[in-house]
């Protein structure tokens, strides 16, 4: 069965960190088109301040998503800081105390980083939002894995979900937040939300992978 260690997956935050970082003004351009403009400025900042406290720390990844969940939840302005702080939080309690992290576990910890985002917030799938991406991404990976592929096939099948999920919101008209008032103006953009979902799924996806035995 593959896993991966806790205790030596930390760094996999601090890869996350720098492609949020590098994606800064593409996140806040994509978001200029239907929204306030600043997603991209305010992930970096949050996802930044984070990697500083983790440098150097040799964390588990445990206590790297509950890091960097506490700096989103209570540094960053505007209505993704809680809800990707509770995302990560959520993640970081379903796999504390675990030494290895297979398929099963990497599953518990999507599903309550999702319930955490919908214990806060009202959206559903076709919303254009992050869960336009979030939900398929797991959807995905449960299918995987009950069809008993191996954990690597099923992160690959959840970034491909992932992926397609976040191209689905171009085709979308905004049901929530400030896009929403623009109707059907909305139409032809990707969702910011959704797009910088896709690349923390992917990262730490990514890193999971990597990190299998």
């Amino acid at each position: 069965m593959q896993t991966f260690e806790n205790a030596k997956a930390g760094d996999i935050v601090l890869t996350l960190a720098d492609r949020i970082i590098e994606n800064r003004a593409y996140l806040s351009e994509i978001d200029g088109k239907i929204g306030d403009g600043d997603h991209g400025v305010n992930m970096a900042k949050g996802f930044g301040l984070a990697a500083e406290r983790l440098k150097g720390k040799d964390a588990s990844l445990a206590e790297a998503l509950d890091t960097l969940g506490t700096v989103l939840m209570t540094e960053i302005g505007g209505s993704m800081g809680p809800l990707y702080g509770v995302m990560f939080t959520e993640f970081a309690e379903k796999i504390e105390g675990a030494d290895a992290i297979d398929a099963a576990a990497y599953s518990r910890m999507l599903h309550a980083g999702l319930e955490g985002i919908r214990s806060i917030g009202s959206a559903k799938v076709g919303d254009k939002t992050l869960l336009d991406t979030l939900v398929p991404a797991v959807d995905a990976f449960d299918a995987a894995t009950a069809d008993g592929k191996p954990f690597a096939e099923a992160l690959d099948a959840l970034v491909s979900a992932a992926e397609a999920g976040r191209d689905s919101t171009r085709d979308l008209v905004a049901k929530i937040g400030r896009a929403s008032r623009l109707g059907e103006r909305s139409l032809g953009v990707l969702d910011a939300g959704a797009t910088s979902c896709a690349i923390i799924l992917r990262e730490l996806s990514h890193g999971a992978r990597a990190r299998l035995a």
